[in-house]
């Protein structure tokens, strides 16, 4: 027991623990406050002297002893302070040593759980509170914080059944038992397990949470290039960093949900990356990583209830099967929309915290009640060409800054996915082309990871993606032969939906000069393969972009959806939405996501009305200015 790092048990001296020093255990076995089974060994004027050990003896005050004491006595005392020259002050407590249960303590049996892999084979003690409790068909496994680590401490009372129960998560608790390495790493033989209360409680919760404090503070990096603009997003950043590391301090599981397309997984994957690196580092269980983190996709740009069920159910299942605490949420690409916010209510239900990382456009006033936080360039005057992979690297970096060499292509790569027209483009694949990367490669690896998460679907894909984006792969090789292959299977089946629809493309001229090309593709392109409706339409735009050289507007439409393409004329997606939902009251309009690329959807029979009425307010829209001046000079 180090009295500058570890927290006794003193307060209420009828709750206190009494501890029974081993002879040979010093003043590094004892702590302030804790309570101590002493022998008298002198008596004078001024108080008594009293033995904890043969190393360990002090004097008792008159003014702090309540009792009348011979040499021999045996007395309970309460540590009160060290002084720097050693000597040791204590007072007495009204506990009759006869009645007392002791607590044996050998000499140098107090760890930290950051120690304990180096103290294999040892019996200790440690405090802290319980994060974890599962029962498995031999011990009761209770997890134990102690702010330095976390570790699996192994109760047996039968095969099978629940040893402690009078132990709930979040209970303070000394434990005392040998350290022995199960899988690789250590873990508490339990001996003895109690719960603290009273003073004890108290000091260890602070102890645990300074030290989660401390722990918990991000990383602050370089920034991998100079850009102003993102400047005003780092300390948002940071706070994220913050809050997640001190979710995986507490022991408590993260789960992130992110848009299943390029930048979402360019977003997620470095931030699983320094996550499970972290959890890993925190926790001695071997297994604790795969238990606490959990990565979803979303093929929706927002929450589905879809989506927050299925989280839902699967939360509370390992709630009662591993014994673990409600997860932390964190929204990543998706979450920012007034369409994410029942999603976020059904999770208020059971106080799961919810944070997001996203750069669609927001309704910050729907979203900011049900968050804890929010990063978003719009909320900083910036938009959408900084994309939720650039926001995400560096967040990752915050959390692991070790793990940056593996990233350094991350940020191009997700600005080609979501055609970010940002100037800082040009320092990010300048940075790739740096680590390896040319542009070339980089739009396959774009083509790879969407042709990926098409197959994918719901499956997080975690090998696969990895390998495709090349984060963890330890075959390069292998990285650059999947790429090929799942970018060129890509580009044909893209290439064969092209050529098959380009005759049912219906083509006009707005009269505020864009072009507007239309596709029904629920009856005129291929379902239920490569590309789905939404990246049809985006690959249809970009040709005719190419095409054209002039403001293009594109849509793809079915039964009861649109998806929205816009180049060189002033849209803004979620604004419309918001006006389709007063003007066309009963067509069911909902939808969003960037200013110039977004989705609708409706009820099938109102789809000619809200298409006309789309067609209306893309006539009404502006022109880029560069563009407009092109249009006049070519007129």
């Amino acid at each position: 027991m180090n009295a500058s790092t570890d927290d006794g048990a003193g307060g209420d001296p009828t709750e206190g623990v009494v501890y029974d020093l081993d002879p040979g255990c010093t003043i590094d076995d004892v702590e302030e406050g804790s309570l101590y089974r002493s022998t008298v060994n002198g008596v004078v004027e001024y108080g008594v002297f009293v033995d904890l050990s043969e190393h360990v003896s002090g004097l008792v005050h008159e003014s702090k002893l309540d009792g009348e004491y011979d040499v021999g006595s045996e007395v309970v005392v309460r540590l009160l302070e060290v002084r720097e020259n050693g000597d040791i002050g204590f007072e007495d407590v009204d506990v009759d040593p006869a009645a007392a249960e002791f607590v044996p303590v050998a000499q140098g049996d107090s760890a930290d759980v950051s120690e304990l892999s180096e103290r294999i084979g040892d019996s200790v003690h440690l405090k802290g509170d319980i994060v974890q409790i599962k029962q498995t068909a031999g011990p009761t496994v209770f997890s134990v914080r102690d702010g330095t680590g976390v570790v699996p401490c192994a109760a047996f009372e039968a095969a099978g059944v629940r040893a402690h129960p009078e132990l709930e998560l979040g209970d303070v608790v000394r434990v005392s038992g040998s350290i022995e390495a199960h899988d690789g790493a250590p873990q508490v033989e339990v001996e003895r397990l109690e719960a603290l209360s009273g003073d004890a409680e108290g000091r260890v919760r602070d102890r645990i949470g300074a030290a989660v404090e401390a722990r918990a503070e991000p990383a602050d990096p370089e920034p991998l290039i100079e850009w102003p603009a993102f400047e005003k997003l780092r300390d948002d950043l940071a706070d994220l960093a913050r809050r997640l590391r001190t979710a995986v301090l507490e022991g408590r599981p993260i789960r992130v949900r992110h848009h299943a397309d390029g930048d979402g997984m360019c977003a997620a994957l470095p931030v699983q990356l320094a996550l499970e690196t972290f959890i890993a580092d925190v926790h001695a269980d071997p297994e604790a990583p795969r238990h606490l983190f959990r990565r979803s996709p979303s093929k929706a740009p927002f929450y589905e209830m879809e989506d927050v069920t299925r989280d839902l159910n699967f939360a509370l299942e390992d709630e009662e099967r591993h014994g673990q605490r409600l997860p932390l949420l964190f929204m990543v690409d998706n979450g920012s929309t007034a369409e994410d916010t029942p999603a976020y209510r059904a999770l208020a239900q059971y106080d799961v915290p919810v944070l997001v990382a996203d750069h669609h456009h927001p309704d910050p006033e729907a979203v900011a009640p049900l968050v804890e936080a929010h990063v978003n360039p719009y909320l900083h005057g910036e938009d959408y060409r900084i994309t939720t992979g650039m926001m995400c690297v560096e967040l990752a970096r915050m959390i692991d800054p070790s793990i940056t060499e593996r990233l350094e292509h991350v940020p191009a790569v997700a600005g080609l996915s979501d055609r970010s027209k940002a100037d800082a483009m040009d320092d990010y694949l300048g940075l790739a082309a740096a680590a390896g990367y040319d542009e070339e490669e980089l739009t396959d690896i774009v083509e790879a990871l969407d042709y990926a998460a098409h197959w994918l679907r719901y499956q997080p894909g975690s090998n696969l993606i990895n390998d495709a984006l090349n984060l963890d792969c330890d075959d390069e090789t292998r990285h650059r032969e999947l790429v090929s292959f799942l970018s060129s299977r890509a580009r044909r089946d893209v290439d064969a939906q092209l050529d098959g629809v380009e005759s049912h493309v219906e083509h006009e001229r707005l009269d505020n000069g864009a072009h507007l090309y239309r596709l029904d593709v629920e009856n005129h392109a291929r379902r239920f393969t490569y590309p789905a409706p939404g990246k049809t339409t985006g690959e249809l735009h970009d040709r005719k972009v190419t095409e054209t050289g002039d403001p293009v507007i594109t849509i793809g439409y079915g039964p009861d959806f649109a998806v929205l393409r816009s180049d060189g004329v002033r849209l803004d997606i979620p604004n419309m939405v918001t006006e389709l939902q007063d003007e066309l009251g009963g067509a069911g309009v909902s939808g969003g996501g960037h200013l110039v690329v977004g989705s609708i959807k409706f009820v099938a029979g109102a789809r000619e009305s809200v298409l006309e009425a789309l067609v209306e307010k893309m006539e009404a829209a502006e022109l880029d200015e560069e563009l407009r001046s092109t249009l006049l000079r070519e007129e």
